[in-house]
């Protein structure tokens, strides 16, 4: 890996906004993730006095009667509405979520400083229920993005100029970065760490804050089976926590429908109802979700995973990834071992 620089960049210039109600995590994951990168470079450096990486300016945009973050605290203003205005360029603007995101996306002041920051500003980044404010500003008019999985639909009807992908946890479209909610906005800064200053650091940062570095941005929000399960409400949750118990085992629409104290014709008509997905195909998501969790964890080779999975041989495990992930389990898991190789580094060895 290519030696890191020992002298300290000037730091980059970034604005974090929001509006009241602020999503406090949105708020703060993101601020702390780029405060310890210059705590880490400057520890790495040898440096007895931190020197930011980068300049970090937050704040919320207040109503009246209103609290300023989703968990009632107060919120004091590293910068103010004037210096905002005065500012000239800046590296990244970062609009974060919460439901002042959702509902006061025309507030004039928001939108006074997100249309004079935007153009001054090298990236756009939407994190969470942000990018409602972002395309509010018509900023991301024709840009794939993502946000919080709830809102995704939402956020299509009220931009249909937007390609709004529910999926990922993060997308980058040019400049113009978006991220699920909350904890992914933090997996977004993380790549914009890594971009600026690169693996290595990034890596410190999420060793320091223990998180994952890095969640790639197209790993999926939310789990397909707990995406069924919130189709189909609790009828039959009892069933679902048996199966995920049971997948190492024959699992027949038949014995299911007796979990469910139904006839197997009544049971695939009323689980069809529920879910959107017959028996077979929502137990064949349930093994591909267990397969695909042991793959990115490294537990165990292929023929391991298809017997606790309850694939009964290869051929129907990749089939059933082939349908589902569009990558077979060999591609999927060689995906993630090369970034488990990448994620040894040291933490602290900072110009390797």
């Amino acid at each position: 890996m290519a030696r890191m620089e020992r002298a300290t960049p000037a730091p980059r210039r970034v604005v974090i906004l929001g509006v009241a109600p602020v999503q406090l995590l949105d708020l703060v994951g993101p601020a702390e993730v780029l405060a310890q990168a210059g705590r880490l470079h400057a520890a790495g450096q040898g440096q007895p006095v931190p020197v930011p990486l980068y300049d970090i300016a937050c704040h919320v945009v207040a109503g009246p009667g209103l609290v300023q973050t989703s968990a009632g605290l107060a919120f004091s203003p590293m910068a103010s509405e004037a210096s905002l205005l005065g500012l000239e360029a800046l590296d990244t603007l970062i609009v974060v979520g919460g439901e002042g995101a959702r509902e006061r996306t025309s507030d004039p002041r928001l939108q006074k400083l997100v249309r004079h920051l935007a153009p001054k500003a090298e990236r756009l980044v939407g994190v969470c229920t942000g990018t409602f404010i972002l395309a509010a500003a018509g900023l991301l008019d024709g840009r794939r993005v993502t946000t919080h999985w709830r809102f995704c639909a939402e956020l299509s009807r009220r931009h249909p100029g937007l390609q709004v992908d529910p999926e990922p946890i993060f997308i980058r479209d040019g400049h113009v970065w978006t991220s699920a909610g909350v904890t992914a906005g933090m997996d977004l800064v993380l790549a914009l760490v890594e971009e600026d200053h690169r693996h290595a650091l990034a890596l410190a940062v999420a060793r320091e804050l223990v998180l994952f570095l890095r969640r790639p941005g197209d790993q999926k929000q939310f789990s397909s089976v707990l995406a069924t399960q919130s189709q189909g409400g609790s009828r039959f949750g009892a069933l679902i926590a048996w199966l995920a118990e049971n997948l190492h085992r024959p699992l027949s629409v038949e014995a299911m429908a007796g979990r469910a104290c139904l006839s197997p014709r009544q049971f695939a008509r009323v689980f069809r109802e529920e879910t959107g997905l017959t028996p077979a195909r929502f137990l064949e998501r349930m093994r591909v979700e267990a397969a695909r969790q042991r793959l990115e964890a490294g537990r165990g080779e292929l023929a391991a995973v298809v017997e606790s999975c309850g694939f009964g041989t290869e051929e129907t495990m990749r089939r059933a990834f082939i349908r589902q992930l569009g990558a077979s389990p060999g591609n999927y898991r060689d995906r993630f071992r090369r970034n488990a190789v990448r994620h040894t580094t040291p933490a602290m060895d900072l110009h390797t």
